[in-house]
């Protein structure tokens, strides 16, 4: 529940950590994990570890991220923009928070928010579309078990759907019309059937749905074309 003996209401947000250095201290499972995210979030990640588990071996040997071979020491903290801390021993995860708060870098301790600048929230995710969920460490069984809720609520057909709404986005501000009318067209939208529609493969329905709101002549093949290259 953040500092040690303070109460901590954490501030959500969202950062753009593409091409920043992003350091993580250890090479077991619960680091692989962490390496995993910010690798998906365009991170460039070193990490320092004397052993690796094979995923976080396979990824170096990629060229994914950086290895130091190396026990921990406060040089692998130059340059970073954040570090997390997923050692098994809690006097190197000490000196790893206190180092990185002589730095002025953020950090995370695994399992030891007392430690941490910041926390990692449950996340659902689909595509573009991510859904955390935060007990500001009160509890992560609780975050866990919405996180699993939300999963069943929020199935795989949500990528595909936020890539259309994406895509509808770009055409109708392009065609033109006053900001005030598209935010009305988008909402709209989401309000429509067109999730249900798309969900069950009905284009054609999908594609009378869009014109009636949008008032525009789109051709849904253009974006099911497009999506398909994407995934091929």
């Amino acid at each position: 529940m953040g500092k040690v003996g303070k109460i901590v209401k954490y501030y959500p947000v969202c950062l753009d950590i593409s091409e920043k250095r992003c350091v993580v201290i250890g090479g077991g499972d619960v680091a692989a994990r962490k390496i995993l995210r910010l690798l998906e979030c365009g991170a460039a990640v070193t990490v320092v570890a004397r052993k690796l588990t094979t995923t976080i071996k396979d990824m170096a040997a990629q060229g994914k991220l950086s290895h130091m071979d190396d026990n921990y020491d406060e040089q692998y903290l130059a340059g970073a923009f954040l570090v997390i801390g997923a050692t098994d021993r809690k006097e190197i995860n000490d000196r790893i928070a206190a180092d990185c708060r002589a730095r002025g870098v953020i950090v995370n301790i695994v399992d030891d928010p007392g430690c941490c600048d910041f926390i990692l929230p449950s996340l659902v995710s689909r595509g573009s579309l991510s859904i955390a969920v935060s007990t500001d460490g009160k509890s992560p069984a609780l975050a866990r078990k919405l996180r699993e809720e939300l999963s069943e609520q929020f199935g795989p057909e949500y990528e595909g759907y936020l890539e259309l709404l994406g895509w509808l986005r770009e055409k109708i501000i392009a065609a033109g019309q006053p900001a005030d009318d598209n935010r009305d067209i988008f909402a709209a939208l989401v309000n429509s059937p067109l999730h249900g529609h798309i969900n069950a493969g009905r284009w054609q329905e999908a594609e009378q749905t869009i014109r009636a709101l949008t008032a525009q002549e789109i051709d849904l093949n253009t974006f099911i074309n497009r999506a398909t290259k994407g995934t091929s």
